[in-house]
Order: C-alpha cells, then structure tokens, then sequence
C-alpha cells in the first residue's frame, strides 16, 4: 500500500488522507496509478463509467494496462472526488519507432479493457476465488475530520478501551456495475463478521437501492451516481428497527451533509466504495464498526 497523500477537498477545503492503491502488472511488478498532485481534485457529480478508468504503464515491462481512476470521499462534508493523475508519456524509443519496451507495451494494447488484478494475495472472506468470492478492505482506511463546526472531529476507530479486530485484509472487487457493487459490500459485510448475508436473485436496477439482510444486521446499497439524502439514511433505519437489527449503508457516490448528520444522530456506519471496491468508513459509527467487528 503506498503511502497516505492529502487530498484537500474542493467543497469543504478539508484535506483527506489517500492512499492510492498498488495492483500487480502481468509481469508481476507491483504498479499504481501517478497522481498528480499538482492539479485539483475534481467533484465527482456524475459516474460515467467509460471514463472511470486510467492508463498506468509498468516500470518493469512496459506494459500498459487499464486500472479504475483513483477517488476519494470527503470525511466531512462526503463529497467524492476523482484525484487526477499523470497522463502516460510515450518513451524516446518508441517515438523514433522502436525501443525495448515498445514490443510489451504494444502486445498488450489490444483494445480489449482487462479485468484488473486485485491487489493482494489470498482468498475471500468466504473462501471463495473470483470476483464474487474475492476479499475486502485492507486498502485505505476512511478520512479522518478536523474539530470544530466544519468537521465531526478526529475519529480514531474503535471505541475507546475497545482494542480492534484482528481479520486478514479484506480484497476489494473491482466495480463496473451496479450487481459488483451490491456483492462488495456483501463480502466486505461478511468479512466484518455477519454470516449468512442474503442478496437478491435478480440482477440490480442501477437506479435502484437494494436491501441486504443477515443475523444481526440491514443494509443498503445504492449503486447510483447521486449522493444518498436524508430520507435514504431514514429508510435504512426504520428497516433497521423493522428487524430489530443496526443497520448500515453503503453509497458510491457519498452522501448529503443533511444524511450525514441525521445518520450521526441515530448512529447508522456510512461507507463510500470506489471503483476499485475498498469500502472507506465516512463517520464515527463506521469507523468502531470496523475496529470491532460484528
């Protein structure tokens, strides 16, 4: 995992700590997309998913391959950003026509988009290989706040006094669609501890929030370009107390402030997941939720 970069956000000005994922080349060298730091993060209002991917080139091999763009919610405010990135530069070698690495990088453009390699070795929570099987989060841990009215103030994990799970490091699924994202947050829902979560049989409407439901817990997905509001968080908890179970939600395009602070108030964990698949806690409840588990 590389090293935490700060990431200020565009709306709130709060700098979020990133760490940019590190997957592995077919050659086996481990590559991560250059952010470029330089330039300002851009909000991100609406997904469109031809364009969530960036070039990245192997420093080994040559090869040059397609990985998700990197993103980042705000821990305060939970506006998702995308982080630019240096554009890949052609080599002096192949410009003049030819150079060693040009063969590589060449074989492997072949205009197909390659299904990224996942970032760590090992098998999924459940046991299972695959992408539906694949682990979850040891990726970036969730923004920390600044105190004071523009933030919900430093979040440190687990409550105090409570020392934190000890799990394998949970393997994100890369996410192209709205039935990847609802099988992240199940895996990552498992790798928390909750056993049995049941999903739905057909394929999610991308516009659509679907329910996931295990002993002990209720949750919700939305896989849709706008940020959750109020009345989302208001339905996950009522569902909760349905059940007479906490609930949790997860958005990929992060949240209103009204959802936030209604969610702080009834205590419900917020997760935002990337396209790479690492869920990242956006508020306190999520935060003891991971370092304490099920």
């Amino acid at each position: 995992m590389a090293e935490a970069v700060p990431v200020r956000c565009p709306s709130c000005r709060r700098e979020n700590g990133y760490s940019v994922p590190v997957y592995p080349c077919a050659c086996g060298s481990p590559v991560a997309p250059p952010l470029d730091l330089a330039a300002p993060p851009v909000p991100l209002t609406h997904r469109n998913w031809s364009e969530a991917w960036v070039t990245v080139r192997c420093g080994s091999c040559g090869r040059e391959s397609e990985w998700p763009h990197p993103e980042v919610g705000c821990g305060s405010c939970g506006m998702v950003v995308r982080v630019p990135v240096h554009p890949v530069e052609q080599p002096a070698g192949d410009a003049a026509g030819g150079g060693a690495g040009g063969g590589a990088a060449a074989g492997a453009r072949d205009g197909v988009r390659r299904e990224p390699a996942r970032a760590e070795a090992g098998g999924g929570p459940d046991g299972r290989e695959g992408p539906e099987g694949a682990e979850g989060p040891g990726g970036p841990r969730g923004p920390e706040g600044p105190d004071g009215p523009e933030g919900p103030g430093p979040r440190t994990g687990p409550a105090a006094g409570r020392p934190a799970v000890s799990r394998p490091a949970f393997r994100p699924v890369t996410i192209r669609t709205a039935r990847d994202a609802v099988v992240t947050a199940a895996l990552y829902l498992r790798w928390l501890g909750f056993q049995d979560v049941r999903q739905p049989d057909q394929v999610p409407i991308p516009s659509a929030v679907v329910d996931l439901r295990a002993p002990g817990v209720v949750a919700q997905v939305d896989p849709t370009t706008a940020p959750a509001g109020l009345r989302a968080v208001e339905c996950v908890w009522l569902n909760g107390l349905t059940a007479s179970a906490p609930s949790v939600y997860f958005s990929l395009a992060g949240y209103t402030e009204e959802a936030r602070g209604r969610a702080d108030d009834l205590g419900i964990p917020l997760f935002v997941m990337d396209l790479t698949g690492m869920p990242q806690p956006v508020n306190d409840p999520a935060d003891r939720l991971v370092g304490m588990g099920a």
